[in-house]
């Protein structure tokens, strides 16, 4: 039988609570009995005035507003306050009533300017998250993994500048400088002596004039975009321990060690750094190593050409400190060049008579030089620990820690680009993003073991006796 529904309901006068309108297994409910946001008012007090100026918005609910905003992946604070408007679990998330008045979009953004910027405040933030985890024994980092993802910056690929811009020096240029002084010295070379007069290298930089802060990225082979580089730590349980935040166009590695340093200082009892093939460097695995931690590193394919040799395939002997070609001809050590690479050469008069060359080498001296760094040994080590059964596991849940946290990041909580320009907000962004990722995550976790406190039914429940009696 058709029925049709009555319009009169539309204004129909109903005695009744916020708390009734929000369902019972709402997650604003969990996280709302999850942690305790009081901490944020200790967090920012110094940031307010006590007895001076008009009442401001109460700052736990300025960073509600916001947790709502990367807990449900609305694309920007005007819309978070349209959402909120007409829906009730976020007013009553907010501790707002239905006819209370929400605060203005630019809200934030103001309080953003002229209060949290350049403060370690979200940092912070996201620090308490983590720790209430901590405390209930979520985190589990004996083994860390860290990758990076890329975030499409609010920028014209069109509007760009071409300028010549500094190399920067490696963070770790004076200790690979020793080690390069020291190998020369051992066989017979001068040492190298930097000269501060030299005039310093520069290379060619596209950038942008709408967000100079971000930087070109290249999208596979063709397409560039100008973007900027998440660079996260998690831990097993996808829990984000670490967050960073760079240019495009700098490279993962080298943002690895101001995040591997913070994830140390943070968590002393990791026990393995698992990496993708972009971080498997040296440097990267030497400090890993020599901090009694294993690095758990990729397959990586060798950068030669198809047909040729690889370079495993030229083995080193250690006795005569040389290496030997696969047509068992050996290759004397010449020199320890500034890169920190040992460099073998053949002889041009034996390589220009071998059956092999087309397969070895170009050369028009019919000379093959085969590399090998000063820190290679760091280098074996890793490709033990990739070939054990430890580090084909630990490797095997990259699929299911990092890159799922970036997968969720980027389909929930809307991290695929960014309305933001700075790298200062960008931060700012990903921190919030990853904070509220720990807080769902946390909630999730604390209902499933049943360790979240009752809800408060008793007021609710004399309310609708009240109102029960009132009907009659």
């Amino acid at each position: 039988m058709l029925h049709k529904k009555a319009e009169t309901n539309r204004k129909q006068i109903t005695f009744l609570c916020i708390d009734d309108l929000v369902p019972k297994n709402h997650l604003l409910r969990d996280i709302d009995k999850a942690i305790d946001f009081s901490f944020i008012y200790e967090i920012v007090k110094d940031k307010y005035s006590e007895d001076v100026g008009r009442p401001s918005i109460d700052p736990v609910v300025l960073f509600k507003i916001v947790f709502i905003k990367y807990l449900f992946g609305i694309r920007s604070m005007r819309q978070t306050i349209k959402e909120i408007e007409v829906n009730t679990a976020y007013r009553w998330f907010l501790g707002y009533d239905l006819m209370e008045s929400i605060p203005h979009f630019t809200t934030f953004g103001k309080n953003y300017m002229r209060r949290f910027s350049g403060t370690d405040i979200f940092e912070r933030v996201f620090e308490m998250i983590l720790l209430e985890a901590v405390k209930c024994k979520f985190v589990d980092p004996s083994a860390v993994f860290i990758d990076a993802t890329h975030i499409k910056a609010s920028a014209n690929n069109k509007k760009a500048i071409n300028e010549q811009v500094k190399v920067e020096a490696k963070n770790y240029h004076d200790e690979l400088m020793n080690e390069i002084n020291k190998d020369r010295q051992e066989h017979g070379k001068k040492p190298f002596d930097d000269n501060d007069d030299d005039p310093p290298a520069t290379k060619n930089r596209r950038t942008s004039t709408t967000d100079p802060e971000c930087g070109e990225f290249h999208k596979g082979e063709h397409q560039k975009c100008f973007a900027y580089t998440a660079h996260v730590a998690c831990d097993k349980n996808n829990f984000v321990l670490k967050a960073d935040v760079s240019a495009g166009n700098v490279h993962d590695s080298v943002k690895f060690d101001s995040l591997y340093q913070q994830v140390k200082e943070s968590f002393p009892e990791v026990e393995a750094v698992v990496v993708d093939a972009g971080y498997k460097t040296p440097w990267i695995c030497k400090q890993v190593f020599d901090d009694g931690r294993i690095a758990v590193t990729p397959y990586k394919r060798p950068m030669t050409k198809k047909g040729f040799f690889r370079k495993h395939e030229y083995v080193y002997d250690e006795y005569y400190d040389s290496m030997i070609c696969p047509n068992n001809v050996m290759l004397s050590y010449s020199t320890t060049n500034r890169d920190g690479y040992r460099e073998y050469k053949s002889d041009p008069r034996v390589c220009a008579l071998c059956t092999m060359k087309h397969r070895c080498t170009e050369s028009r001296s019919c000379q093959k030089v085969v590399t090998q760094h000063v820190w290679n040994e760091y280098l074996e080590k890793a490709e033990d620990i990739r070939h054990s059964p430890q580090g084909k596991e630990l490797y095997s849940l990259r699929g299911q820690t990092i890159e799922r946290v970036f997968a969720d990041a980027k389909e929930k909580h809307f991290m695929r680009y960014t309305h933001l320009r700075g790298l200062a907000k960008l931060k700012f962004q990903i921190l919030m993003t990853f904070a509220c990722m720990n807080l769902k995550k946390l909630a999730s976790w604390k209902k499933r073991k049943g360790i979240l406190p009752p809800g408060d039914f008793i007021f609710s429940f004399f309310l609708r006796c009240f109102a029960l009696r009132f009907s009659y």
